[in-house]
């Protein structure tokens, strides 16, 4: 009879959140398989379980998948655990599990801590729907283009970023989603954690530490119905050229500026902006 995968959640920074569950879990299975064996090490000395681990991270879990599989299927279980948190969710181990699946083996996960719930929890903008992003991407275009794409969602959005990006990110969110109340979280759990909420122009004027973990949630758009009725582009390019008259403010602040003013991206001013430009040629 085949064994069973288990998708075990651990602990985000303190040990103590994690589940009597998972730590029986960890002692029976035959092997742990995990994202950093030297991070799981401290988890597994803390609590004196002796169970080994593999490695299985982003760059080897195609090649090791087909040994964990064999070993399933020959009636050995395995846990799946990532350095921190819930596996699979911004980390390795989704080809594992799908392999798991398509091979006819029972995947069982053992839910525990999670950084993106955790500061959702504690944010005070958590509504009946929210949208989990995971990380932006790392080059400042793409980053870009993927807030443009999140401008107008109405959904708390909630997303990880890496420290030595972490103020570029929300420099560009402030210009592309406007100055929304956000919920930063840095190190959740850990010795030195930090949860602030504000809006983004405060965060970013703040001198706050830029190391460790960052976990942001972000409040949804909203769009302010009586300022849309009343907009143009002729209205927009007026107020453009106001902003803009004798170098007063350059033409990206303006624009956020505006989309500031009327509660929408600044794509959409950009564009307004354009359709104005075309009717006067």
């Amino acid at each position: 009879m085949p064994g069973t995968l288990f998708v075990v959640a651990t602990p985000i920074g303190n040990l103590e959140d994690v589940t009597l569950r998972a730590l029986r879990i960890l002692r029976e299975v035959s092997v742990i398989a995990a994202e950093d064996t030297r991070r799981t090490a401290r988890l597994l000395q803390h609590y004196s379980i002796s169970t080994p681990t593999t490695s299985l991270h982003e760059h080897n879990e195609r090649t090791r998948t087909p040994g964990l599989i064999a070993r399933l299927h020959g009636g050995e279980s395995v846990a799946l655990v990532s350095d921190a948190g819930t596996p699979i969710v911004s980390d390795p181990g989704a080809f594992l599990v799908a392999a798991a699946h398509a091979a006819g083996i029972r995947v069982e996960p053992i839910p525990g801590p999670s950084a993106a719930i955790a500061a959702l929890s504690a944010s005070g903008l958590a509504e009946r729907e929210f949208v989990f992003v995971g990380f932006p991407p790392p080059r400042a275009g793409a980053r870009r283009a993927w807030l443009e794409r999140l401008a107008a969602e109405p959904r708390v959005l909630v997303l990880y970023e890496a420290p030595h990006r972490i103020r570029a990110t929300l420099t560009a969110m402030l210009e592309l989603l406007g100055d929304r109340v956000v919920t930063l979280g840095r190190e959740l759990t850990k010795a030195h954690e930090q949860l602030v909420v504000r809006p983004i122009s405060e965060l970013l004027g703040d001198d706050f530490e830029e190391r460790g973990e960052f976990t942001v949630v972000v409040s949804g758009f909203r769009p302010n119905k009586e300022a849309n009725v009343a907009l143009s582009p002729t209205r927009v390019a007026a107020e453009f050229g106001d902003m803009t008259k004798n170098g007063s403010l350059g033409r990206r602040d303006a624009i956020r500026q505006l989309a500031d003013r009327y509660h929408i991206p600044s794509r959409q001013i950009f564009a307004l902006l354009e359709e104005a430009k075309t009717s006067f040629e």
